[in-house]
């Protein structure tokens, strides 16, 4: 699924205020780290995560090998976080309603 610009802008907004749940260490993306960030997605759909200084990835790579892995959507790259949404299959949670075109 292709975010729309309208739909980007709108998970940008969303994210500003969300603080790394995911910490990308020395290690890079072990198994354990692609585990959590997929449980974080079905929970919350939308995910800030960050890219220690130690770690061989920058963000854009990390970003990029997670969101292919886990069938997510790169939603921005600053510095060293990024933003990844996936929708959920939960029923249980709240959904993002994204804005159409």
């Amino acid at each position: 699924m292709a975010l729309t610009k309208k739909q980007v802008k709108q998970l940008r907004t969303l994210a500003n205020h969300l603080n790394p749940l995911i910490i990308i260490g020395k290690n890079d993306l072990t198994e354990g780290a692609i585990g959590q960030t997929d449980e974080t997605l079905e929970a919350h759909e939308l995910v800030k995560c960050s890219v220690l200084d130690g770690s061989g990835l920058t963000a854009k790579e990390a970003a990029a090998e997670l969101s292919e892995q886990l069938n997510a959507e790169v939603v921005q790259v600053i510095g060293n976080r990024f933003v990844l949404f996936r929708r959920s299959k939960r029923d249980s949670i709240g959904h993002i309603q994204l804005v159409r075109e």
